[in-house]
């Protein structure tokens, strides 16, 4: 009876079993994932490795610099000054899985902005980033400070350094929303005193400066977990921890980031090339921040998001890709410096209680785990900016 079965009536399931099978793939080959390296700075070498799935391993050599050969590293961040025992955490190098990430090359950087200027836009991440590129550029070259010439020199928000063999300028303006926000606390300083946020106006902090810079690099987001109140066209939209609700609300952070690259993109006269920093985790364990969390690890997790509030951090991080890939569609020069992977396992890399005491701020029952100590994990940040600045500028050869 089997004889009289035709041939093809094997070969149409077989068929169809190897594209089922063969679609995902398919789809994977002509449709990168946007975590692996959705950016307009692509080259043969990005589709080749991304640089940012890895691990840590271990490294023997010394730092690039230390808390005596830097005088850029603030006191807050400064773990070894301020007693930390330990020095595992910077024994420890990001090694991507498909090739290596080079070295810091502090020559290599100041010649690429040779002549140009760059901004760090944000909150105290940003900052964090910066004092890690000064700290790396100076090994080199001094970096001068020269706040003075455009704002005074106590206002700690806003600082100006130059390195004058080079002529480059670099800033740091702090935003620490990216749009335009009104604090309850004139300090801004009450971590739960209601904010309200203007998601649709651009903070003028940084946009009203922004446009003769040649490069741009955007990290916030650290300030989005107090209460909020949404504004849209000067009109209350929603809001976050508020009526005795404890929720977060994504709808400010998605809008925040869209309108900050939108108004970016379209600043009349802007020519630079910018960069987003993905959102850096903190880790307190056993409580929040306020509640005894401390973070006394001094190993590595050794598998990225398994922490606490990792699904936050996820959730976060997803909605900066999206925004990340909407204004590439829409032609903003952008790069993704993707660090929340890589910093989601380093747990054992924040000042946690080695920080300073003393002063009217301070308290010693609280701890540091949402900052980086200097030096550390934060230099790989300004390895992956590099790269990426020279792979755009052998775009340009």
């Amino acid at each position: 009876m089997s004889g009289n079965i035709p041939k093809g009536a094997f070969l149409l399931p077989l068929t169809l079993f190897l594209i089922l099978l063969l679609l995902p793939l398919f789809r994977n080959f002509i449709q990168p994932s946007p975590k692996t390296y959705a950016t307009n700075l692509e080259t043969k070498e990005t589709r080749r490795c991304n640089i940012f799935s890895g691990n840590w391993v271990p490294y023997p050599k010394e730092p690039y610099y230390n808390n005596e050969t830097c005088p850029f590293i603030l006191d807050q961040i400064n773990c070894i000054k301020n007693g930390r025992p330990d020095r595992d955490f910077l024994k420890l190098r990001w090694k991507p899985h498909d090739c290596e990430l080079p070295l810091f090359d502090a020559t290599q950087f100041l010649e690429l902005v040779r002549g140009k200027s760059m901004a760090f836009v944000g909150d105290s991440m940003a900052t964090n980033q910066l004092e890690s590129l000064l700290c790396l550029i100076n090994t080199v070259a001094h970096p001068e400070d020269i706040t003075a010439k455009y704002t005074s020199n106590d206002n700690i928000f806003f600082r100006w350094w130059f390195v004058l063999d080079y002529n480059f300028t670099v800033t740091t303006m702090w935003s620490p929303f990216l749009v335009k926000f009104n604090d309850s606390d004139p300090t801004g300083l009450g971590s739960y005193s209601p904010t309200k946020l203007y998601l649709d106006e651009a903070d003028e902090a940084w946009s009203s400066k922004i446009k003769d810079f040649d490069f741009v690099v955007f990290s916030s987001g650290q300030w989005f977990f107090r209460p909020l109140t949404f504004y849209e066209n000067r009109q209350v939209v929603g809001c976050q921890k508020c009526e005795n609700s404890s929720e977060l609300n994504y709808y400010g952070y998605k809008k925040a980031f869209r309108t900050a690259f939108r108004t970016i993109r379209k600043l009349e006269g802007f020519k630079g090339l910018a960069f987003l920093v993905t959102h850096s985790p903190e880790h307190f364990e056993n409580g929040a921040w306020n509640e005894g969390g401390s973070c006394n690890r001094t190993k590595p997790l050794e598998e990225k998001g398994v922490y606490e509030n990792g699904d936050i951090v996820e959730a976060l991080h997803q909605i900066q890709l999206e925004e990340f890939n909407i204004a590439i569609e829409k032609g903003l020069r952008f790069g993704l410096i993707d660090i929340t992977d890589a910093m989601g396992m380093r747990t054992d890399a924040h000042p946690g209680r080695f920080r300073p005491v003393g002063g009217k701020n301070s308290n010693l029952n609280l701890n540091d785990c949402v900052h980086w100590c200097l030096p550390g994990a934060v230099d790989t940040w300004n390895e992956f900016l590099l790269y990426l600045m020279k792979l755009e500028a052998e775009k340009h050869r």
